[in-house]
């Protein structure tokens, strides 16, 4: 009778992992259609009122609110992003309300990696934490620090005084 009981029990964990692991997909999914289509309350509604939105330039740590503000004129004209999937890998932790992933992303610029945290909430999940980074081949490095020196050099200037 116990070993039924605990097989009875991974098995269940096993589904509610696997239909998380959907819902968080398809939630990415309708994410990232939403933006394609210019869906502003969409794609923000997919969104935790607490998200961060990390944006592959190093000043894009948005909030929410700031990111809503910046997003809204590009929804305006009908055309914000277009990010299609093309991996993406989902962690889910038994009984938490918190779930991971990262995926790698057919963009405008083109191959990103994106990664974040999404929070399941009374409607469902939503993303939580976003970071947007655009990969760039090991071999092309050397090549992208140089052509970015003098920015990167501006900024850490700036942000080193901010600290003192």
């Amino acid at each position: 009778m116990k070993n039924i009981l605990l097989i009875l029990s991974v098995v269940c964990c096993s589904v509610c992992f696997s239909q998380a692991k959907t819902d968080i997909d398809q939630l990415l999914v309708s994410w990232h259609k939403a933006a394609a289509d210019a869906d502003f309350e969409a794609y923000f509604g997919r969104m935790t009122n607490d998200a961060i939105f990390i944006g592959t330039d190093p000043t894009e740590n948005w909030s929410y609110d700031a990111f809503k503000s910046f997003a809204k004129p590009y929804f305006d004209k009908g055309k914000a992003w277009s990010f299609s999937t093309l991996e993406r890998n989902i962690f889910v932790k038994e009984g938490d309300t918190l779930a991971w992933f990262d995926e790698l992303l057919d963009t405008q610029m083109g191959i990103c990696r994106g990664s974040g945290v999404v929070e399941k909430t009374t409607d469902g999940w939503k993303v939580k934490h976003y970071v947007l980074s655009i990969a760039i081949p090991n071999e092309n490095v050397a090549e992208i620090t140089k052509l970015k020196q003098n920015f990167d050099t501006t900024l850490m200037q700036q942000l080193r005084a901010g600290k003192n």
